[in-house]
């Protein structure tokens, strides 16, 4: 059977969904690889690398044939058309705003698996492109923060004086947060973080961060990612983050709820309040942003603070961004391969978690809800 790996075609796009090093682990379970020319262009993996590990790289249709499709954005669905029945395709597929990819592989009959609706069970860790991509989002949004901050990171003391470090406020302590306050700390600055989940305290404070009390009610949900909460509390976050973002030269927001809108954490008051040349990076921007005003890809000045609205960051990073996403698909993948052959077997959890449609039905029911039931 036949695995394809395709070009990315959004904008912004510059991972790619298999790197040569782990074609032998797909052609070596029996699966012939088929590479689109350039596929791997954006990532620095030419096409004679994908040769050399084994596979073909073909100018001609890479789809028709294909029995299981590997891209990270997902197909669109002019792309999902040409598939044939029974096709199996591996993305990321944020159902909330893809429908018509969903309708598109659900009127194909082609079985769509969204990487991120894979549970996070001890099992499918390998498997896990969220928290892969997120430890890259979290590194670049320090990166990005201290390219733009007017002053120095870490401590230096010099005959000319002492420079006291910068100041960073995390909010939000998942994968990015965590990358992000380890790699800040890395550069010296004074790190402080807080997150709704009181659980996130001790991984805070192994990474030599301070974690922010606020004397709020823990909201720890199913998998370890935070619940929504009421307006009323979430207002009352806000006003006692307020004080904290105010003494920040550097914030950072990562809060994310999956497949929902983010948690909005801090108001233009608190950012019209930071220090004159304080830097914010909003990694939630595409979700709706835990900052107030922020827009995925843009910088914008509110007063004298820079806001950094986050768009495809990993992307940024498309080297071992596409190293870590390969290594997820490719897990994914072997799960379901047996002697050369791709089985979608619906009674293992990772594959019926994942799985957005199969047979011409849609399987995930919060995506049925989005359909009005017509799955």
């Amino acid at each position: 059977m036949r695995a394809a790996v395709v070009r990315e075609v959004r904008e912004h796009e510059r991972r790619v969904a298999l790197v040569p090093e782990l074609v032998g682990r797909l052609t070596g379970a029996g699966l012939e690889v088929v590479v689109e020319p350039g596929a791997g262009e954006w990532a620095f993996h030419p096409d004679d690398q994908y040769v050399a590990a084994g596979a073909e790289v073909s100018p001609s249709d890479v789809l028709e044939s294909a029995d299981v499709v590997l891209s990270v954005q997902p197909l669109e669905p002019d792309r999902i058309a040409r598939l044939k029945p029974g096709a199996v395709t591996i993305s990321f597929l944020p159902v909330s705003s893809e429908l018509d990819v969903v309708r598109a592989a659900r009127d194909a009959g082609v079985t769509a698996l969204s990487v991120e609706l894979v549970p996070r069970i001890s099992r499918a860790q390998s498997m896990d492109a969220l928290t892969s991509q997120a430890l890259v989002g979290g590194y670049r949004a320090v990166l990005i923060a201290a390219e733009r901050l007017p002053r120095f990171f870490p401590l230096s003391m010099t005959a000319a004086g002492t420079v006291p470090p910068a100041q960073v406020l995390v909010l939000g302590a998942g994968v990015a947060g965590l990358q992000a306050i380890a790699t800040a700390k890395r550069l010296g600055a004074k790190v402080e973080a807080y997150d709704v989940r009181a659980a996130s305290a001790e991984e805070v404070r192994s990474l030599g961060a301070r974690f922010v009390e606020l004397d709020l009610p823990s909201l720890e949900g199913a998998g370890g990612y935070a619940r929504e909460m009421t307006e009323e509390r979430a207002q009352l976050q806000r006003d006692r983050l307020a004080p904290h973002v105010s003494s920040a030269d550097v914030l950072i927001t990562t809060a994310a709820v999956p497949g929902r809108q983010a948690p909005l954490l801090v108001e233009r008051a608190a950012l019209e309040a930071m220090k004159p040349g304080s830097v914010v990076v909003d990694l939630a921007a595409e979700s709706g942003g835990n900052v107030e005003g922020s827009v995925p890809g843009e910088e914008i000045r509110v007063g004298q603070t820079l806001l950094w609205g986050g768009r495809n960051v990993p992307s940024q990073l498309p080297v071992h961004a596409s190293r870590l996403y390969a290594a997820n698909v490719v897990n994914l993948t072997l799960l379901m391969t047996a002697e050369g052959e791709i089985t979608v077997d619906l009674s293992d959890e990772i594959i019926d978690g994942a799985c957005v449609t199969h047979e011409g039905a849609v399987r995930h029911e919060a995506t049925r809800e989005l359909l009005g039931g017509d799955g």
